[in-house]
């Protein structure tokens, strides 16, 4: 073996000592070394000469040390350092990372072959977290197999860290700057051997190594000694036996089998849509048909699928609707399109009006429509008693949003959450929280996250949270115009026992100024008279119900929230229009 360039006892950049040599590889070798704290570090030195040019970035820098500037999770190497160096008149840059105490998976099978499969499938989990996180950073890390995985053993339990980041790329870039040269071929995708890389392919990937976890060798493994000297050949041999069925062990349980296979599919549309299906089809959230034919899409449904009409369901709103569909969903479904132009997500956007408009039924409609993660948030789910309790509470939200992007966040009664730092009587506590809240908000669309508040208070809202880059849209949701009235009582009362030729038109005039969820108490109560009555649902009935309650909001009240919408869109409010709003079949 040659000399390494570092020796025991050598300083590099006047910062780090080296205690000894680990490994070399092509283009770079690594060291266990010392910092000026004593603490032990794990230290790369990469060899200018020999990277690879899809190794740089455009403007010149080492494209891995730049990934491992950008990641934090507890399943993934950590950066400390980097630099560069002279050593020998030669030019070297090296990055420093935190050293895990333990082992690589590839040398804990050498002891005992396979894992069970309670373990397996803990390790597997592991992996694809860290590996969601880097999706949603759009890196793609390209090389997981049994020797990138480290079992760091410092604790109680054994931690799963995806390491060495020298095939990872972003995914944007082009198949050119793709370099498959010493990849393990058992590891990768069938379109990897055609430089072909994404998302798809490191779950490909997930998927080989669970297989090898579990039954001691790698999927469709052939015998790779005679062909050392023709690499085309190998492929092409691999290729073909990828053509078989996937053998098991009669001792793996036929729900792993099926989650193996549709992460091995050949075809990368036939795999897991993304990492996150992934994780919630091996944690039994989603189903996976069992007996998957190898080149056959498998449908994956939730077991308890959300059931819901989306916004076929609202009537009006349109306004809301577009911005919804234009601004979050197509840039979610169309992200290349969307980066042609530079727009990613917005941050999130503020619906506001009087009570009872239906800003919390939107917001449910709007899951159901879109589809992804969904978290709805009150004041009291976050907020503590306890001092800093409130801001971790709001950290670990977005952190766990951020983990399963794309993820919408829903806050009802914002004002009680984030109430603006100028009024004499908040306390401490709570400034604490909106100063984390404010911290955590900026610019999280571009971590995928979609942040919708609603509140019956704009005013009382710290005014922070309202500036571009948090909630960048302000949307005004007035009570039901005529049409949207019309159909809302359309829609409760259709299904009741009504007279024949109810006219929807007349009750929809006989209650301006009404909210939708007076709408809905004047259809109940309405059936309640009827039902007392033994008569059917008749207009004299409804209308009488009408005239005995009024709105539930006073219009004095109504004209104070135009006034506050005419603030904040920055114009008056001289105008009667309204956008239309309700519900509808």
């Amino acid at each position: 073996m040659s000399k390494s360039v570092l020796s025991k006892g050598q300083t590099i950049d006047n910062k780090y000592s080296v205690s000894f040599f680990l490994k070399k590889g092509s283009y770079a070798e690594t060291y266990r070394a010392q910092n000026e704290a004593k603490a032990t570090k794990f230290l790369k030195l990469f060899d200018f000469a020999k990277l690879h040019r899809t190794q740089f970035t455009e403007s010149g820098e080492i494209l891995e040390i730049e990934m491992l500037k950008q990641i934090k999770h507890p399943n993934l190497v950590k950066y400390n350092d980097s630099g560069n160096a002279i050593i020998d008149s030669h030019k070297y840059a090296y990055v420093v990372l935190d050293f895990v105490s333990g082992e690589t998976l590839a040398d804990r099978m050498k002891r005992e072959n396979t894992l069970n499969p309670y373990e397996a499938k803990s390790i597997i989990l592991s992996v694809l977290n860290g590996l969601n996180y880097l999706h949603n950073k759009q890196i793609i890390h390209n090389d997981i197999t049994n020797q990138n995985i480290m079992l760091d053993l410092s604790g109680k339990i054994a931690i799963p860290k995806i390491i060495d980041f020298g095939y990872a790329r972003f995914l944007q870039q082009s198949n050119k700057d793709f370099l498959k040269d010493g990849l393990n071929l058992f590891y990768t995708a069938t379109e990897t051997f055609n430089k072909v890389f994404s998302a798809q392919s490191d779950i490909y990937s997930v998927g080989a190594l669970y297989f090898h976890l579990l039954t001691g060798l790698p999927p469709y493994f052939v015998e790779i000694s005679k062909y050392k000297s023709d690499k085309i050949q190998l492929e092409e041999v691999i290729l073909d036996e990828r053509k078989k069925p996937l053998k098991f062990s009669d001792k793996i349980d036929e729900e792993t089998q099926s989650i193996i296979r549709k992460a091995l599919q050949s075809k990368a549309g036939n795999r897991f849509k993304s990492v996150k299906e992934f994780i919630q089809t091996l944690n039994g959230e989603l189903e996976v048909e069992f007996s998957i034919p190898e080149e056959k899409t498998t449908k994956i449904q939730p077991k308890e699928k959300k059931k819901g009409k989306g916004f076929s369901a609202i009537a009006g709103m349109q306004e809301l609707k577009d911005t919804i569909q234009l601004d979050v969903i197509d840039a979610l479904n169309d992200k290349e399109r969307y980066a042609e132009y530079g727009l990613t997500i917005p941050n999130g956007m503020l619906l506001y009006g009087p009570p009872g408009c239906g800003k919390t039924f939107f917001a449910e409609k709007m899951s159901e429509e879109i589809g992804f993660n969904f978290y709805q948030i009150k004041p009291s789910d976050i907020q503590s008693k306890f001092v800093n309790a409130s801001q971790e509470n709001i950290k670990n939200l977005f952190d766990e949003a951020r983990q399963n992007a794309p993820s919408i966040i829903f806050i009802d009664e914002l004002d009680a959450l984030v109430p603006s730092r100028d009024t004499s009587n908040i306390s401490h506590m709570n400034t604490s929280a909106v100063n984390e809240f404010l911290a955590q908000m900026n610019n999280c669309g571009e971590d995928g996250i979609f942040i919708v508040g609603a509140t019956n208070r704009p005013n009382a809202i710290d005014p922070a949270i309202l500036r571009s880059g948090r909630l960048d849209k302000h949307i005004y949701l007035p009570p039901p115009d005529f049409e949207a009235r019309k159909l809302m009582f359309e829609l409760y009362l259709k299904k009741r026992p009504t007279e024949i030729g109810l006219n929807y038109e007349e009750l929809a005039k006989a209650t301006e100024n009404y909210v939708s969820s007076d709408i809905k108490f004047l259809c109940d109560e309405a059936s309640r008279k009827a039902l007392k009555e033994n008569t059917r649902i008749t207009k004299t009935v409804v209308l009488e119900t009408i005239r005995n309650n009024k709105p539930s909001i006073s219009l004095q009240e109504l004209n104070s929230y135009l006034v506050i919408k005419a603030k904040m869109e920055g114009e008056s409010n001289n105008t009667n229009d309204r956008p239309s709003i309700g519900f509808r079949t």
